[in-house]
């Protein structure tokens, strides 16, 4: 299947999706366009990302259960002083050299099925980032956190890449961690047993509150959007009337997905069971 998309989405950060092993390229594409991890650990200022200040860190949440504050993940943090192995433990799992545990909102149940291969390109790109020297403070959580995320993760083995729905599901899952905001939150994280892609998640910001939609194939999610329809909602943030969606998905950061990336996360999302908005 091919998704018709405008063409600066095929213009950005374009790798080939036949990377058979770790890369510094593919690490990049990931890290700065599907993965949008600068969405989280870039500082954000009134017209958007601040200049030289890639992934140095910031305060992402500040609420009720826990003031939320997302590492400075450049070579001038102290990540520098960790382990190739140890960093890619505290991305996959969540858990740093010390033992300590990283907290919400953090997708750990997403990265736990992130691949060996694009992990390391991940580990590997964030060494060759600018250093950037900057102190974003302490996270503080006012609820209990698990002592681990599960059990440790030994080797995950990523799908074959292609217009496929198991590559689609895995890079809606893991990479993009899509169905962590659009899956309704339970006590223990998203209900994705039975309600995954049902939107309904509250997120608060300087624009107000947006609700994470239903992107499954009932009427009340994407059984009315073209193909690309959607392509343009994930990339652009625009509605097929014009209207512009809210943050804080990464709209910026998507449209660097390749076409056959994009193609398989549609592909995907067409076969989740339909199910009604939640709540």
């Amino acid at each position: 299947m091919k998704v018709c998309v405008p063409a600066a989405v095929a213009v950005s950060l374009v790798v080939s999706m036949a990377h058979a092993e770790p890369s510094v390229e593919r690490g990049e594409y990931l890290v700065r366009g599907i993965a949008g991890c600068g969405n989280c650990h870039t500082p954000m200022g009134p017209d958007g990302p601040v200049m030289g200040m890639e992934l140095a860190g910031q305060v992402v949440e500040d609420g009720e259960a826990f003031r939320a504050v997302a590492a400075n993940i450049t070579p001038a943090s102290e990540i520098a002083d960790w382990s190739d192995a140890e960093l890619a433990r505290a991305i996959r799992e969540g858990i740093r050299p010390d033992g300590s545990l990283i907290g919400p909102p953090m997708p750990f149940a997403m990265y736990r099925g992130l691949g060996d291969d694009d992990l390391m390109s991940i580990v590997m790109f964030l060494r060759t980032v600018p250093p950037v020297e900057n102190d974003p403070g302490t996270s503080e959580y006012r609820i209990p956190l698990p002592p681990a995320y599960g059990p440790p993760v030994e080797s995950v083995a990523a799908p074959a890449a292609g217009v496929t729905v198991e590559y689609g599901a895995y890079l809606a899952g893991p990479v993009a961690h899509c169905m962590e905001c659009h899956t309704p939150m339970g006590p223990q994280g998203p209900m994705v047993g039975t309600d995954l892609g049902r939107g309904g998640f509250e997120f608060h910001g300087p624009w107000g509150t947006s609700v994470a939609p239903n992107l499954t194939s009932h009427e009340d999610g994407l059984a009315g959007y073209s193909d690309a329809e959607i392509a343009t909602m994930i990339t652009q943030g625009v509605r097929p009337d014009g209207s512009r969606m809210l943050p804080p998905m990464p709209y910026g950061y998507l449209a660097g997905m390749t076409e056959d990336d994009l193609a398989a996360i549609i592909l995907y999302l067409r076969s989740l069971p339909a199910l009604p908005d939640a709540g």
